[in-house]
């Protein structure tokens, strides 16, 4: 059985994706998301963070939370906002920090890269709107400074 993301539904400049649950739905949902933001022109950079933070998002709603899946792109003239929703009841919690751990670190690397702009917030499916979730996101500025590349130092 071929498990992919369908046709995104847009509304407005909100893209939403339905998600089944299967390890090559991550894949796929960081190829959407590559192409989008890259079809809008945005910086390399900045691209590949949100690629980074989209399979660090939906790989933990798979892990630690509950069906149904969802993912969503809002996009307007200043940020890019994505939103990854599941029906767990359970907020997502950082991990401790442990270099050597296999798991934990996924949202830390949300937080660092989206400048500490992300969060976990009840949510209201849009492919569902009958169902509410929890919305798991970030969010970037299109350009500007945090667009930037900020290097990681290790060991502090």
């Amino acid at each position: 059985m071929t498990t992919t993301l369908r046709s995104p539904r847009r509304r407005g400049t909100r893209y939403v994706w339905p998600l089944r649950e299967d390890a090559r739905t991550v894949a796929h949902a960081r190829t959407v998301i590559r192409r989008h933001l890259s079809d809008l022109g945005l910086h390399p950079d900045l691209v590949h963070d949100a690629v980074l933070m989209v399979s660090e998002l939906v790989t933990n709603a798979f892990m630690y939370g509950e069906a149904p899946y969802e993912l969503l792109l809002h996009v307007d003239a200043k940020d890019i906002m994505c939103v990854v929703v599941d029906g767990g009841p359970a907020p997502p919690e950082p991990g401790p920090p442990d270099l050597e751990a296999e798991h934990g670190r996924g949202l830390r690397i949300v937080a660092r890269l989206s400048d500490g702009f992300y969060g976990c917030h009840p949510q209201r499916y849009a492919t569902h709107p009958e169902l509410v979730g929890k919305g798991t996101w970030f969010a970037l500025p299109r350009e500007g400074p945090a667009c930037a590349v900020v290097p990681i130092r290790s060991g502090t």
